[in-house]
């Protein structure tokens, strides 16, 4: 049998136990089916905090927005929602999103509206009071002539750029770099025009800010953005206008595998496995981007770096602290020098840690007579838990039936396959090892799928339904769970106990099954 390959997952103490607790969700199955999707509002909170200590480090002011494409629980918007006002807002990239974090509890003035903008999202932003921000000069356009033609008040408007470079030699002589090439936003050469038309619609915006969201990790290349951004908003300060902050958007990232010498064994024996130096390690020899062309390893793994040092508000900190290229100064000097707010936009980060997505085993059977690997069917599709689509390779965590353990048996090599009539409906391309072979009945948890996995791909191909998503707490030594829409933040009451739960919450039986609530 192949030596096991693990890159098992970062499981923090509130989804460890969680996880811990297997007849709970196994009853949450039996009652709501599976797939079944499992979010922790209360690390939502935990998560934004963490945001916010790194801008006490740094003596900074400004908010944490949620971008909410991330997810769309309505759980995970309420608990933000009752954070402090001043701290934490949300992101919101289109018509439907706005409503929702609207009916969710937060008002105007929290709500960062990005993203492609029609003219219905344009004209309900401008009217609840959301700052915009704007992508183009076309964008400024469209959102000057609404505010004119139905009388609304100023919008407050940030403009996102993009293009950005700088000397290699710091501010000399020498190659010019340039930050990888986006389609948001309005490239820096075309900044003097831009400072034109926000003059010219002075009576329509309210100009607060520069923005940009760059599609990388690379630290320098944020902080030369951040210092450009700086930079475009002294020049309009030389112009009349008054800006006030920088927007420098999400892509803090999240450490998906717990350990770093698995991730680089594991990555090592793809190269490996593409050279056809020992055994495949991927269905049909799929090679997530690398080739072997005549004996070398070519291409690039387009794959998400699993496990990362330094991730969420780790990242955040490093990139306020690390010296801009231009100025010789770090991000968080600059933001103080210039009394300029900084806002983020994590959408994966904030969720870190927050929800697992569970599936139940159909059928357990061998792959081929000779590799000893087995197909594990479930009752999910690639559609329902989308890790691997967005490049994120990780284990699921085996939840047994019963009084069996994990760790019973022998580690086994397995392909976990969906529910759709097609071939490729692959949970994982990979050969995924378990401490031991499934029997149909287990379950299995993928942890940590709340950011762009549990909901961003999801629809109803062959009438199978979409997965339910339910929210869960610890009270009182028992999980307490109601569906993801009936959830709402309850805090103690003026006597100190627990208030009632709300509608459709059910504390975790002792036995037996879970009962669905009424209307699910």
């Amino acid at each position: 049998m192949d030596e096991p390959l693990y890159l098992r997952p970062t499981v923090d103490p509130p989804i460890g136990a969680l996880l811990a607790d297997r007849q709970f969700l196994c009853s949450l199955v039996d009652a709501l089916g599976s797939p079944l999707n499992v979010l922790l509002p209360e690390t939502v909170a935990e998560n934004a905090a963490r945001f916010r200590a790194v801008y006490r480090r740094h003596h900074l002011t400004g908010r944490v927005h949620f971008a909410h494409k991330a997810n769309r629980s309505s759980a995970l918007v309420r608990r933000l929602a009752a954070e402090d006002p001043a701290a934490v807002g949300i992101d919101v990239a289109s018509l439907e999103e706005l409503r929702h974090a609207l009916a969710s509890g937060f008002t105007g003035d929290r709500i960062m509206a990005t993203g492609p903008k029609d003219t219905a999202f344009l004209w309900l932003a401008a009217r609840v009071g959301a700052t915009v921000n704007l992508d183009s000069r076309g964008e400024l356009e469209r959102l000057s002539r609404l505010v004119r033609r139905h009388g609304l008040g100023r919008v407050a408007v940030l403009v996102r750029l993009s293009g950005f470079e700088s000397d290699a030699a710091h501010g000399g002589a020498g190659a010019r770099l340039l930050s990888r090439r986006s389609r948001f936003g309005t490239p820096v050469r075309d900044a003097h025009a831009l400072m034109a038309d926000l003059e010219r619609d002075a009576d329509a915006v309210e100009f607060v800010g520069a923005a940009y969201h760059l599609d990388t990790t690379a630290v320098e290349e944020k902080a030369r953005a951040l210092e450009q951004c700086v930079l475009f908003l002294d020049e309009c300060r030389t112009r009349g206008l008054t800006p006030r902050a920088v927007d420098i958007g999400g892509g803090f990232g999240v450490g998906y595998v717990a350990e770093a010498a698995e991730w680089e064994r594991w990555t090592t024996a793809l190269s490996e496995a593409v050279l056809g130096v020992r055994p495949p390690l991927t269905w049909r020899g799929h090679g997530y981007g690398l080739r072997n062309e005549g004996g070398t390893v070519r291409g690039a793994a387009a794959l998400y770096p699993a496990h990362r040092p330094t991730a969420g508000p780790g990242y955040l900190d490093e990139l306020l602290s690390r010296p801009a290229p231009a100025l010789g100064r770090p991000p968080a000097t600059l933001l103080l020098e210039h009394l300029h707010d900084l806002h983020i936009e994590p959408g994966r980060a904030l969720v870190d840690q927050c929800g697992l997505s569970l599936a139940r085993v159909l059928d357990v059977r061998p792959a081929d007579p000779d590799s000893g690997h087995h197909l594990v069917h479930l009752a999910m599709n690639a559609g329902d838990m989308s890790l691997e689509e967005h490049g994120v390779l990780v284990d699921p965590v085996l939840l047994p039936r019963g009084e069996a353990a994990a760790g019973d048996g022998e580690p086994v090599g397995v392909y976990l396959t969906g529910n759709l009539c097609l071939e490729g409906d692959l949970l994982t391309r990979r050969l995924v090892f378990l401490p031991r072979l499934p029997r149909a009945g287990d379950l299995l948890a993928f942890v940590n799928t709340a950011g762009y996995a549990m909901d961003f791909r999801a629809h109803h191909a062959q009438r199978h339904p979409l997965a339910r998503t339910v929210a869960v707490e610890r009270r009182g030594g028992s999980w307490h769970w109601c569906p993801d829409e009936d959830y709402w933040p309850a805090g103690p009451d003026e006597e100190g106990t627990a208030p009632p739960a709300p509608p459709g919450v059910r504390p975790a039986p002792d036995t037996g099954p879970l009962p669905a609530p009424s209307g699910t």
